[in-house]
């Protein structure tokens, strides 16, 4: 038993580690991308609501045209500056267009293994502190 919690923990480092090196090597990469200008069409918003907390969630949705063809414009943070007939400056990557640099970066391979040992880290976190605290409540009442 303690070598299995032992175990847990290691590989909770271990997943730590690895989530701290792919998040300074996702903020490191080198994106490629186009500068373009793009003509907003259509902006709309939407808005989620938690039907347990109560909680709302705003997601920003525009719409651009670029070369006669209408795209969407990801990573949207807010519509200010973003009215239908404005042009506006875009990143054309992997033919989609962003509104910033940070939009590629978070979709990238590399961030999507940062996400996948984040996300892993947090669920060793979890299941190990679970464990530890049941192999201990089972020694406790062995004794």
């Amino acid at each position: 038993m303690k070598n299995k919690v032992a175990l847990m923990w290691l590989l909770t480092g271990i997943c730590l580690v690895l989530t701290v090196v792919f998040w300074f090597l996702m903020n490191q990469s080198e994106v490629e991308y186009e500068e373009v200008t793009v003509m907003v069409t259509d902006t709309s918003t939407r808005e989620v609501v938690n039907t347990n907390t109560q909680n709302r969630t705003t997601f920003y949705e525009v719409k651009v045209e670029y070369n006669g063809q209408e795209y969407e414009l990801h990573n949207v943070h807010g519509l200010a500056g973003y009215y239908k007939g404005k042009t506006v400056k875009a990143l054309l990557s992997n033919n989609k267009l962003y509104a910033n640099e940070e939009g590629i970066k978070s979709t990238s391979p590399i961030a999507i293994v940062y996400f996948a040992f984040l996300f892993g880290t947090f669920g060793m976190l979890i299941a190990s502190a679970t464990y530890m605290s049941k192999v201990k409540a089972k020694k406790k009442e062995a004794n």
